[in-house]
């Protein structure tokens, strides 16, 4: 199973290299990694809000959804702007939606985690890259699928083009020499969950007489494949699978449903399973490594 290297000196030599052992430069890194983090987490609302809408990301400026009026550059400053106006539009006073500060703060806290967790964990720091992109993957697929039951190609082919540009970029950060074999690696780490829970949705469609698994969310974990290796694509699709069960059974029994009938959106427990994986992957790949040495 691919996996991102995990080089201990070259890990610390950028690390002291950036000062990141001094207090004042980690917390001025940590501020940098959380600001830049709710910046993109910004531009995520944009897409869980238009994408689902067929909306442009781009062309259009951000402007109120309620009364229309554009939304200047100091009234649109990642979670600052939110407060001072205390969660309403400036010209109408309509709220809000709280989720606009809550994907932004957490995807700020989510990146200022990413850099501390990858450098505690000695991992290549090219790892960063890709953590970053599946943060925005998973938070703007969960979002958009827990309340549209879809989970956009204009989301997952560009996270797609990303893993796939860094991946060459950076081979090194996949254990290869070259940049063809980043790019391999990256795209086979892909390619066989996402064929593998294609194959699964045909075969249970065929078997069910109705759609089991959206093409979205098969596509959704090719590219978490992309971006964390095949083992984090298999770790995602079981947390996924467990998570998900365990809450469809508990919200069937609690609304008196049959089962059948019990239909809940897969992508928020796969992003789940993916923002897990980030956080822990390494720790659990080291406690698989122990156990087989043990067993063998």
């Amino acid at each position: 199973m691919f996996r991102f290297e995990m080089l201990s000196e070259y890990a610390c030599d950028w690390w002291t290299r950036l000062g990141l052992n001094y207090p004042a430069v980690w917390g001025f890194a940590l501020f940098a990694a959380f600001a830049y983090g709710a910046c993109l987490g910004s531009f995520i609302n944009v897409c869980i809000w238009r994408m689902p809408r067929r909306e442009s990301v781009v062309s259009a400026p951000s402007h109120c959804t309620k009364c229309g009026a554009h939304i200047r550059w100091y009234d649109n400053l990642p979670v600052a702007s939110f407060l001072v106006l205390r969660g309403r539009c400036r010209v109408c006073r309509e709220p809000y939606s709280p989720r606009y500060f809550i994907v932004e703060v957490l995807t700020g806290a989510l990146f200022a985690a990413i850099l501390v967790k990858t450098g505690l964990t000695q991992q290549h720091p090219g790892a960063i890259y890709f953590y970053c992109v599946l943060t925005l993957l998973a938070v703007g697929a969960a979002w958009i699928d827990a309340e549209w039951r879809i989970i956009p190609d204009a989301l997952n082919y560009p996270a797609m083009a990303l893993a796939l540009a860094g991946a060459l970029l950076l081979p090194e950060a996949w254990g290869g020499a070259h940049w063809w074999q980043g790019g391999a690696r990256s795209l086979l780490s892909g390619a066989l969950p996402g064929a593998g829970l294609w194959l699964f949705s045909v075969i249970g469609e065929k078997l069910c007489g109705r759609e089991v698994l959206g093409r979205g969310d098969v596509k959704f974990v090719a590219a978490i494949g992309m971006l964390a290796g095949l083992s984090g694509a298999l770790f995602a699709v079981t947390f996924g699978a467990l998570t998900g069960a365990l809450c469809g059974f508990a919200r069937c029994a609690l609304r008196h449903e049959p089962a059948a009938r019990c239909a809940i959106p897969f992508g928020p427990f796969l992003a789940a399973g993916a923002v897990v994986w980030i956080f822990a992957g390494s720790w659990l790949l080291k406690l698989c490594e122990t156990l087989s040495y043990h067993a063998g």
